[in-house]
């Protein structure tokens, strides 16, 4: 009874939304640049994405490492453990990703290909580095998606004084090593933090006057702390403006109509409101 209860609420949380509109990102470009070692952060269109946007207050629900294409890993035996769990294309695009209901797996870039993207890039990482974090993250394949984070994170918002002693998170109960349950960001920063590479670590100021670094706990990060993290570098590939005088040959709609979202626009006096599907007769208006 609880297996299948706990099946059909992981189904339910990971029903897509149907793609609305053209996402912002340029995806032919972005996998065109991306490079191994890059973070991909998505703008999720499932319910369990609607869950962390509330408790994260970031429009971004998931991450993923790309690791390029099984040919670019140079660790033979982190090919073939890729190898073994992705029976794909040798030449596809890859990352590795944590998902509820799948646990850590390989997928192709592809799949988010309609999504709006946004790549995170670690400044200044050797090539050397790149390979001993996605030969960290592999090891994380196969392990199961941990829900209770979700909760644990949600349960964090509220001062710990507030929550009754039984129902306070098991949020610090921190295993070092402990890899059976994830979530999509904790491999990710577990392999950069164990190359000694930052995301968002705790700096302290001793009595004397030097600075301790100390990894903070993997379990409370989310996908938007790579996005705000000062040691990866922001790498955006708008749709249609990529280059610094493109705006300048932006199809803008000459009508002067304001619009809330794909379907619903207006005239700027707001008494006039169109249905945007109405006008996709007009070339090049949007």
């Amino acid at each position: 009874m609880l297996k299948w209860l706990s099946e059909k609420m992981t189904k339910f949380l990971n029903k897509h939304r149907d793609v609305q509109g053209t996402p912002l990102c340029d995806f032919s470009m972005l996998r065109f640049e991306i490079r191994p070692g890059d973070v991909v952060l998505v703008e999720g269109r499932t319910r369990i994405g609607d869950v962390i946007k509330a408790i994260t207050l970031s429009r971004w629900t998931h991450a993923a490492l790309f690791i390029g294409r099984i040919s670019d890993l140079e660790d033979q035996e982190t090919r073939r453990y890729v190898e073994s769990h992705y029976p794909g294309p040798q030449n596809e695009q890859l990352v590795i990703e944590s998902l509820l209901g799948s646990g850590t797996i390989v997928s192709p870039l592809t799949k988010y290909q309609f999504d709006n993207l946004r790549v995170c890039r670690p400044k200044d990482i050797s090539p050397q580095d790149v390979q001993a974090v996605i030969k960290t993250a592999s090891q994380y394949l196969g392990s199961t998606y941990d829900m209770r984070h979700i909760f644990d994170l949600a349960r964090f918002l509220v001062p710990y004084w507030f929550i009754p002693s039984r129902w306070r998170s098991t949020l610090f109960d921190y295993k070092a090593g402990d890899v059976t349950r994830t979530i999509c960001s904790t491999a990710i920063v577990e392999a950069f933090a164990s190359n000694q590479y930052p995301v968002l670590p705790v700096i302290q100021r001793t009595e004397e006057g030097y600075y301790r670094w100390s990894r903070r706990n993997p379990k409370l990060f989310t996908p938007n702390d790579f996005d705000i993290s000062p040691y990866f570098d922001i790498i955006k590939y708008p749709f249609l403006g990529d280059e610094k005088s493109i705006y300048k040959k932006l199809p803008w709609d000459e009508t002067g109509v304001i619009c809330n979202d794909e379907t619903e626009c207006f005239t700027p006096d707001g008494l006039e409101k169109k249905d945007n599907t109405a006008r996709k007769g007009k070339k090049g208006k949007q």
